[in-house]
């Protein structure tokens, strides 16, 4: 199978998922098996939702639209046409994925496929139904691919490399335990959004879409604030107020009770409006609910604290602040060619 048939298979896969979206579900008389996959895709969406409170339908919904519109033929040829991809030699590539959101290891997922290498899947136990019945179609469109696909709750063996995502605790035992292997690891990291106070409320509202999608559990979610000294929050808390039904989701309700009764037991000042609080804070991770701020002075110290502390860092999200910023409203919204950790997994995969 050349590299055509391969981006031909996920464009298919792109209209199948062009399906389902928080605008609505709707099938489509185009689309190749809907006869096999349409009505079991949407038992599947709704396995998940039951499975992990945090996956909402609507979040759920909006991951499925967001690869919908990745998987376009253009996109695929504009992110691959760098590379020198027809040549390789087809290697087993194991993945360890998060569960955090949705989909959220189908990233590596495509990269190790698009390439021409097999892959052998490890999930996480929060999000095990979207993925392996995405990949059975994907072997429907496209027969090559049947054989190619692994999923495994075993120890991972026989492989030639590996993609790891986890924990800064569990990315220590990666790192240990694949020290023989070419390796991907991640661990922790968070976003963070620098604000000038000239903001107008239309890119404020936008931020808060970086803050509260998928609850804030993504590594691309606004977990702090750097503000000017003496910034006034009034504008901010106005411009997110629309999010304030997150409140009625159980889960994060009780996230938000509890760490209010934690920060006022503990006497730490904060601002709060019902569903989000913000306090001062140095921590780049924020618990749900709770977005951290700190001040600054200078916008060249500042751009020289964040360089220093670029691998705790996944995304920072601004407005003419420096290089390589995310526009505000974007963080969950990433390109094909965004890597996370800002590594590239197109030119490791082609390297092992």
């Amino acid at each position: 199978m050349n590299l055509q048939q391969r981006i031909n298979a996920f464009v298919k896969l792109g209209d199948f998922l062009s399906q389902f979206s928080n605008e609505s579900i709707h099938i489509k008389n185009n689309v190749e098996h809907n006869d096999l996959f349409f009505d079991g895709f949407k038992h599947q969406i709704k396995l998940a939702e039951e499975h992990n409170g945090w996956f909402t339908k609507e979040n759920i919904l909006f991951a499925l639209e967001g690869w919908s519109n990745l998987l376009t033929e253009n996109n695929l040829h504009v992110w691959l046409k760098p590379y020198h991809i027809e040549s390789i030699q087809q290697k087993k590539i194991a993945i360890i994925m998060a569960g955090n959101i949705p989909l959220v290891g189908f990233h590596d997922f495509l990269s190790v496929l698009i390439t021409g290498h097999q892959v052998v899947v490890k999930q996480s136990s929060n999000d095990k139904y979207l993925l392996p019945f995405l990949a059975k179609y994907l072997e429907y469109v496209e027969p090559y691919f049947k054989g190619l696909i692994t999923f495994t709750e075993e120890k991972l063996e026989h492989f030639d490399a590996v993609i790891a995502t986890g924990s800064n605790n569990t990315a220590r035992y990666f790192e240990y335990y694949f020290k023989g292997k070419p390796s991907i690891i991640r661990n922790n990291r968070n976003s963070v959004a620098v604000l000038f106070g000239t903001e107008t409320p239309e890119e404020l509202k936008k931020l808060s879409d970086d803050i509260f999608r998928y609850y804030g559990l993504g590594c691309r979610n606004v977990s702090k604030l750097f503000v000017p000294r003496g910034y006034n929050f009034n504008a901010f808390f106005e411009s997110v107020y629309h999010w304030h039904p997150i409140i009625d989701k159980a889960k994060y309700a009780n996230n938000y009770d509890y760490n209010k009764a934690v920060y006022l037991m503990s006497e730490f000042d904060m601002l709060e409006n019902g569903f989000l609080m913000i306090k001062e804070d140095e921590s780049f991770s924020s618990p749900i609910a709770t977005v951290f701020y700190q001040y600054y002075d200078s916008l060249d110290v500042l751009k020289e604290t964040l360089n220093s502390k670029k691998d705790h860092i996944q995304c920072i999200v601004s407005n003419g602040f420096m290089e390589n910023e995310i526009p505000f409203g974007k963080t969950q919204k990433p390109e094909l060619w965004d890597y996370a950790d800002n590594v590239n997994s197109i030119e490791f995969l082609l390297s092992i």
